[in-house]
């Protein structure tokens, strides 16, 4: 008989996941589940997940969170099924609307145990035969029980995929029918992430199923505490930092998974939401004269080539912010006045502010700029600090890079790293982690 769950999620350092792994068997009866936890009905085998209304909540992003998803009603019921195959057809949530925990952004009944997939990162619930995403870093976690897994994927991107905390060769889905990621496993609980390496520009991702062969889905690890939210351009998305330049910019190329915020958030035990798209900044993007469609303009999606998906801001709260923006703004044909930066900034910042109370905002750019362009992302985010005047809006640097870089320019593995290890000593010293 198949069986059909669903839910949203994050993207956990190996140590962490090898001590999740080993958990398992404890989080079978404990809370795993998120507000955004959905159980899925396969109508054609007639198992289905808990009653409850059709999910319309989001996940986190790189790491999926406790609280990463908000249910807001609809319809679907089913009865528990007992494994095999976890298709996303028909959702159904497993918590009522409004039951949402404000410490954490997430739900005060997640403590439910029920087995589901957890998303990461923005995910919209529009289609009812399955769950879809876009932005860089975004996927799913599950837990099973049993020696096999494959999933089903729509929209043939690229994704890193990690079983029981070891990265795995990358998956490319070249159809929507199942996909095998392991088989002839240890007999057992196992936890696999997928995780878009891809950017948004390459089209959206949907998630179609899981089949477990003669196994059972088990409720999926617990997400971690901290939150991070990571908004950028290229550098963000991981463009050519598998590369060594010269190189043409592939898809081949490009992987969030060894970013400088993916690498940071593991180091720090974070679940991540990355929202960046090459090309695209803060006033004027590359190539714009005069300068239209910033990243601005895409921020507020779930799905960011659908201006009418909207993500839930209250879903998911983070605690800090971190912005790298300003690279593209000053690499244009016609490049923003510093008064037009400045005021592009506190705008932006003030919209972040609106939908993040208590967050720590932190401003940066690099590593791609010269010194003097540099000096001018600097100058306008200084400007905008001091004007609005908020004590958790503050700025760090990163270095210029230096030494060989990955494709068109653009910061390799090895620079990542370094930015990262920036990264992780300014979030010590402003949140103590």
């Amino acid at each position: 008989m198949k069986s059909c769950l669903v839910c949203p999620a994050p993207t956990v350092s190996i140590d962490m996941h090898r001590l999740l792994v080993a958990m398992t068997i404890v989080i079978l009866s404990v809370a795993a589940c998120s507000s955004g936890h959905v159980a899925a009905l396969d109508a054609g085998s007639g198992a289905a997940g808990a009653d409850g209304g059709a999910g319309a909540g989001v996940g986190g992003a790189g790491h999926g969170d406790a609280g990463s998803s908000a249910a807001t009603g609809g319809a679907g019921t089913g009865t528990a099924g007992a494994g095999g195959a976890v298709d996303a057809g028909v959702e159904v949530a497993n918590d009522a609307p409004g039951e949402r925990d404000a410490a954490n952004g997430g739900d005060a009944a997640d403590a439910s145990g029920v087995p589901a997939v957890r998303f990461v990162g923005r995910i919209d619930r529009g289609d009812a035969k399955g769950p879809r995403f876009a932005w860089s870093g975004s996927g799913l976690v599950a837990a099973f029980d049993g020696t096999a897994v494959g999933v089903k994927l729509g929209g043939g991107q690229q994704y890193t995929v990690m079983l029981d905390g070891v990265v795995k060769p990358k998956l490319v889905p070249t159809s929507t029918a199942t996909t095998m990621i392991a088989s002839g496993l240890t007999s057992g609980p196992h936890v696999v992430e997928l995780y878009r390496r891809t950017e948004a520009e390459w089209g959206e991702s949907q998630f179609l199923g899981l089949d477990l062969g003669a196994g059972t889905l088990l409720p999926p690890p617990p997400a971690p505490a901290r939150r991070i939210e990571v908004i950028g351009d290229s550098i963000s998305t991981g463009f050519g930092d598998e590369g060594t330049d010269p190189c043409p910019y592939t898809i081949d190329t490009e992987n969030h998974y060894v970013t400088w915020e993916a690498l940071a958030a593991r180091a720090v035990g974070a679940e991540l939401v990355t929202t960046a798209w090459e090309g695209k900044g803060l006033v004027c993007n590359v190539g714009d004269g005069p300068c239209t469609m910033p990243f601005p303009t895409y921020y507020d999606r779930s799905l960011p080539m659908r201006a009418d998906s909207t993500w839930d801001f209250a879903s998911w709260q983070p605690h800090a912010v971190v912005i790298n923006l300003g690279t593209n703004d000053f690499s244009t044909a016609v490049d923003p006045t510093p008064q037009q930066f400045s005021d592009g900034y506190v705008a932006f910042l003030r919209h972040i502010r609106g939908n993040y109370k208590d967050a720590m905002i932190l401003l940066t750019c690099g590593p791609m700029l010269g010194t003097g362009e540099l000096q001018k992302v600097k100058d306008g985010i200084a400007t905008a600090i001091a004007t609005l005047g908020d004590p958790r809006v503050k700025s760090f640097d990163l270095a210029i890079q230096t030494g060989p870089t990955g494709c068109a320019g653009h910061p390799n593995v090895m620079t990542h790293q370094k930015m990262a290890d920036t990264l992780v000593a300014e979030l010590k010293k402003d949140l103590g982690w």
